[in-house]
């Protein structure tokens, strides 16, 4: 009998150590997957004696791993199938990554997740339909990828889910009936068949009314959710004040320390960004621009981040209304656009961390290469417009609020390790007091940049940045800047926009392509950018696309309507300065200056 026993103890023993041994197989398996560089996840080492003791991996008192948390550390490889091997997690978080390929159907083996969070990365292909195994699971998050194919029709059998975030992908058929019983859902920026059905709603979430399904539910759901809030808020105080007398920490995807600030934002002491910059030392002058300078620094984990030092600052709210307006800019999460990691504020200063972008600016690649640097190429260029739109129209079209850009330009957008487009600097402009600013005028802008309408009223819309990303286009073409005053000397336009229009009058492209391609380039797909930057610099804004038309037009659907529509406008008003011209016994040069005028005036 006490051989049995024994022999059933050692079985158990050994059980028990093969099982962490697959676990730990499994982890570094993923290690190796997400290409983590040697500065990442350094103590994820098999000599280890546990995983439990690697960073961002958690487990329970049995010594089972429940939680892996990998968000916004840089990843760019794909996830292995052997996580499959993790029984026991309940939660895996990799947002904000640049994770590539598809999602391993092997996920569907971990049947105690609750929670997976795959958002903002660059996955592809068709979502797993074993994810309709995962019976715990409350929350699904795959937002932001490029994930193509119709959504499973198991996923509405998940009993516990409350929560499925599916939007900014490339889904399309039909959404399954039961998804739209969740507490959350965002099926937006897909192809899916939700906008014709107006029995429901592509987006809904029971805590917000901009999404109710019928007024009347919502109020009903809203004071329901309201009580139970305030029950469990109440009974949560009750036991904090008896239980803590220190700050809380939990487990918070993306903060660097853990510790609760303002979501996902970490706020950082004067000192801390003081240390890593070296006393912000001029050595260390990332930039500078209307909103102030950026200072590249090291955090002390290793941690490289962009320090922007705003000027001009003045809030009647002081502290307090610098706060929500940085909350408001943090909720834009998108992979075209910078993420915010978190902020600092003094009595006297403001100051907001990036993370750093190691390609630097479109405006550095294009204008400020150092000898022995490689030159923007052609692909890279058509893909800067593309990942550009795509930031633009997410800011316009798919945040609550839209926010306004004000500044958009190729020194404002950043490139990061795969010469992806971040766009940086939006909603800066909430965040100063334009009454106290250096430049001339009110408006927050770049001269050559900013639209007429704003310029001469100082008010700006979403087509006011449409105005300024069809100048930035100009800029990838031609590499040059949006005012030129060297091209006096040649008796040419000073403003890049009139240049190009002149040179696309006289069917001469070729001339303003930059001379840095050396004929790398297809003449075709020149003349395609450049007919979106034209459409997107028409003097009315009016006449502008969305940047949703713009997105579309870069893929190549609609732009031979849109501009055959502007060359007949175009030629109306041509022959209306001819008849003009012969009216007042104007020359041929008298007509394009006033052409020039007409177009620039504003400006």
């Amino acid at each position: 009998m006490g051989f049995i026993v024994l022999f059933l103890l050692l079985a158990t023993l050994c059980s028990s150590e093969l099982e962490n041994n697959s676990q730990e197989e499994a982890l570094y398996a993923l290690k190796l997957s997400l290409n983590a560089s040697k500065n990442q996840l350094t103590n994820w080492n098999r000599d280890q004696v546990s995983p439990c003791t690697w960073s961002n991996v958690y487990c329970d008192p049995s010594g089972n791993i429940y939680q892996v948390s990998l968000a916004f550390m840089g990843f760019t490889g794909y996830l292995t199938p052997r996580i499959g091997a993790l029984k026991g997690l309940q939660t895996l978080v990799l947002n904000g990554n640049g994770i590539t390929g598809g999602i391993p159907k092997e996920l569907g083996n971990l049947t105690r997740l609750v929670r997976l969070d795959l958002q903002n990365n660059r996955l592809t292909g068709e979502i797993p339909s074993s994810l309709g195994n995962l019976k715990k699971l409350q929350f699904l998050t795959l937002s932001q990828n490029n994930l193509n194919g119709s959504i499973p029709e198991s996923l509405a059998n998940l009993p516990s889910l409350i929560n499925v975030l599916l939007d900014s992908n490339d889904l399309s058929g039909q959404i399954p009936e039961g998804l739209f019983n969740v507490s959350k859902y965002n099926f937006t920026g897909n192809k899916l068949n939700c906008g014709m059905n107006y029995r429901k709603l592509c987006a809904y979430d029971i805590a917000d009314q901009g999404y109710s399904k019928t007024a009347k539910t919502g109020i009903i759901v809203g004071i329901v959710l309201g009580l139970v809030v305030i029950i469990c808020l109440g009974g949560l105080l009750f036991f904090w004040r008896k239980s803590y007398k220190r700050d809380v920490y939990v487990d918070v995807a993306g903060e660097v320390d853990g510790r609760i600030a303002f979501g996902q934002l970490k706020r950082f002491a004067w000192r801390e960004l003081q240390i890593a910059t070296d006393n912000f030392s001029e050595r260390n002058v990332l930039g500078q621009g209307g909103f102030g300078k950026v200072y590249k620094g090291v955090l002390p984990d290793g941690t490289k981040i962009a320090v922007k030092r705003l000027t001009d600052y003045e809030s009647p709210g002081g502290d307090a209304a610098f706060q929500r307006e940085v909350e408001m800019i943090s909720v834009a999460v998108h992979r075209n656009l910078l993420r915010l990691i978190g902020f600092c504020t003094t009595p006297t200063e403001r100051l907001l961390v990036y993370p750093f972008m190691q390609n630097l600016s479109v405006a550095y690649r294009l204008r400020e290469l150092k000898p022995g640097e490689a030159v923007l190429d052609w692909p890279t260029r058509k893909k800067v417009a593309l990942g550009t739109a795509r930031g633009l129209e997410y800011l316009h079209e798919q945040c609550n609020p839209k926010i306004i850009h004000r500044d958009v330009k190729a020194a404002n957008v950043l490139l990061d390790g795969d010469f992806e487009a971040v766009v940086g600097d939006f909603g800066l402009a909430k965040l100063v007091d334009v009454r106290r600013t250096n430049v001339t005028t009110q408006v927050r802008g770049t001269m050559g940049h900013i639209a007429p309408e704003y310029l001469s009223t100082g008010k700006s819309s979403e087509k006011t940045d449409v105005f300024g990303y069809g100048i930035m286009l100009l800029e990838l073409v031609t590499g040059q800047r949006a005012i030129d005053f060297s091209r006096l000397e040649e008796e040419d336009d000073v403003l890049l926009l009139d240049h190009v229009k002149k040179l696309e009058r006289e069917k001469r492209l070729d001339a303003i392509v930059d001379r840095n391609l050396k004929q790398n380039y297809k003449i075709e797909e020149v003349e395609m950018i450049v007919q979106v930057a034209l459409l997107c610099t028409q003097a009315s804004p009016e006449d502008r696309p969305a940047m949703s038309e713009v997105v579309r037009m870069l893929d190549g659907e609609g732009l031979a309507e849109r501009w055959e529509e502007w060359q007949h406008v175009e030629v109306n008003r041509r022959q209306d300065y001819e008849r003009l011209q012969r009216r007042l016994g104007w020359g041929e040069d008298s007509i394009n200056n006033q052409d020039a005028i007409e177009l620039s005036g504003g400006r």
